[in-house]
């Protein structure tokens, strides 16, 4: 490919935080500085991003981003209109994000919040370069806009140097390298934090200036797009347009898409299909029929928001892929899809989100906390996906359960479920879905354990130990040492060649009953139908006997290493017991 079929697009940037830092309000100011700049180039309507233009960005630096410091032909920033990690999410592409850089707002004088670390760890899974902007520094009481931080009040640096290092010491918990972004020295180990002002613009052109020269660092060969070569993109929306029917809104990420193209769209069955128009949102100097928002255009290339009209688009699903091309890449985008949406033959949760990139981030979450995913899918949780839930809860009721990450759950499947007793978990946030399945899986296995326990016989070995005989028969009382599990009242007892003989009748522990003696106590038990010397002698190891409904049930709950390993040597007793009565 010659140099001429290549130009350096937009970085495309996704603006992330938690909610009422600022994240709307940077991206309005940034939005309502470029319409007010319309002399210097003006904004670029795009659907679903705005493009700021190198133009605008140097006035709004004021004259602090200078030529020389330009080593690529960045054309300027294409931001993604909607903020947060659920629009981010929803940009992915096989390997990565869509989106090439981010921005993390954080309120400077709240700090880190639950969505500010989801957000850190969807950039970390994405591997994404982003900067931290400390936003809100004019609520610190005192600040005076444009004046040197040197020259602020003493007590309004304190206060400031305080909260400032207090969000770099929680960044680093979560192992990330920060500093102020004038004392960074190397881009690729620290994160830069930004001091900024969303409401008054303060700091804002540093901001900017950054996302400058890490795309023209770091970037120059991921920005370079094939403008003759067939387009890609993701689809950031699906939505039902007055007129126009169902359309995608869509983010290009490369090559050039023409009216006319066929095009591969992603959807549960990725199918072919024709662009019938490609539209863009109209300028308010453009707009003279309020009702005639979009303009027709016959072609874009990356990096560029666009609305697409073409048959069947209501099947198309956000966050998949769109190519420009025919049948030969159906294959190819079927894959994609299928690495994310499955159904395995193991034990698992079923999970359900609304677009692609969400549920690929939840599967990648639970994966890291080893929560097994049986089923992933994109759409609304439905009856069917409850149904299939039961049967796993049949054999695990720690897993027979739906987690619905910002996806709608039908009243059928609601209804069934609670007339089922199967558990739904509905969140918009991935992390308090996640802990609150967590809290509910803990609680749900404290709680089969104290039933089973109640019930069945866990493994239990102990020792009878020398010299501690005190009774011998009627009932045997003999003292001994637990060496692994628990030792409770009523158990049968096994002894090491098979034999089951008599049952344990107390407990006694500094001279007070007892209901139980755990692992490494030494205490006194009374037994039943026991004759040391006969049945039992005075070195003998013992068992709790498990019958095979015990040995089942012991398998559905936690046990330590030294349980498992009784719980295998009593099967293995009880084997060799049958072998010999069959010889």
């Amino acid at each position: 490919m010659s140099d001429l079929n290549l130009k350096t697009r937009e970085p495309i940037i996704s603006v992330l935080g938690h909610v009422d830092h600022g994240k709307t309000t940077l991206l309005d100011y940034v939005r309502s500085s470029t319409v007010a700049s319309r002399e210097a180039g003006g904004i670029t309507q795009h659907i679903g991003a705005t493009g700021v233009p190198f133009e605008v960005i140097e006035k709004l630096c004021k004259g602090k981003l200078k030529k020389e410091m330009i080593k690529i032909p960045l054309q300027g920033l294409l931001f993604i209109d909607t903020p947060g990690h659920e629009a981010f999410t929803t940009l992915r592409k096989r390997g990565g994000s869509v989106a090439d850089l981010a921005i993390l707002v954080v309120d400077v004088n709240e700090g880190m919040k639950p969505q500010t670390l989801e957000a850190l760890q969807i950039l970390k899974q994405y591997k994404t370069p982003f900067v931290v902007a400390a936003n809100k520094i004019d609520a610190i009481h005192g600040w005076q806009k444009d004046v040197p931080f040197s020259e602020q009040n003493e007590r309004v640096q304190k206060e400031f140097n305080d909260k400032f290092y207090k969000l770099v010491g929680d960044l680093s918990i979560h192992g990330f390298n920060c500093e102020h972004f004038t004392r960074v020295s190397d881009f690729r180990k620290e994160v830069c934090i930004i001091p900024i002002s969303a409401q008054t613009g303060e700091g804002v052109p540093h901001l900017l200036m950054t996302l400058i020269g890490l795309a023209q660092t770091y970037l120059k060969e991921q920005l370079e797009a094939a403008i003759t070569s067939p387009g890609k993109g993701v689809i950031l929306e699906v939505k039902e347009d007055v007129g126009l029917g169902a359309t995608i809104d869509v983010i290009l990420y490369d090559g050039i898409i023409h009216r006319g193209d066929s095009i591969v769209v992603g959807a549960h069955q990725p199918f072919v299909t024709k662009v019938k128009a490609l539209l863009r949102p109209k300028s308010l100097d453009e707009m003279r029929d309020p009702r005639e928002k979009f303009k027709n255009v016959e072609s874009v290339y990356a990096a560029y928001g666009v609305k697409i009209s073409a048959p069947g688009l209501e099947k198309a699903m956000a966050g998949a892929p769109v190519y420009v091309g025919g049948d030969e890449l159906i294959e190819q985008v079927k894959g994609e899809i299928g690495e994310i949406e499955f159904t395995k033959s193991e034990k698992g949760v079923f999970v359900k989100a609304d677009t692609l990139g969400g549920l690929e981030a939840l599967i990648k979450i639970l994966s890291d906390k080893k929560i097994p995913v049986k089923h992933g899918s994109i759409g609304k949780v439905t009856k069917q996906d409850v149904v299939e839930a039961q049967a796993v809860s049949h054999e695990d009721p720690t897993l027979g359960v739906v987690l619905a990450f910002h996806t709608q759950v039908l009243p059928q499947a609601k209804s069934f479920a609670e007339d089922n007793c199967i558990k739904l978990f509905s969140n918009p946030i991935i992390y308090q879905l996640i802990d609150d399945y967590e809290v509910w899986r803990l609680e749900k296995t404290k709680a089969q354990t104290a039933q089973h326990i109640k019930t069945h016989v866990s493994p239990v070995k102990f020792k009878i130990l020398p010299d501690f005989v005190f009774r011998t028969s009627k009932p045997a009382i003999v003292g001994v040492e637990i060496l692994a599990g628990t030792l409770r009242v009523g158990i049968r007892l096994l002894t090491h060649d098979g034999r089951v003989v008599g049952y344990l009748k107390g407990i006694q522990k500094d001279n007070e009953k007892v209901e139980s003696a755990a692992k490494g106590e030494k205490v006194a038990v009374s037994m039943d139908d026991i004759v040391i010397g006969r049945n039992l002698m005075e070195t003998d190891v013992v068992y709790g006997f498990m019958s095979d409904e015990d040995v089942q049930a012991s398998c559905t709950v936690e046990q330590t290493d030294d349980e498992k390993q009784t719980l295998r040597e009593i099967r293995e007793i009880k084997k060799r017991r049958i072998m010999a009565k069959n010889e």
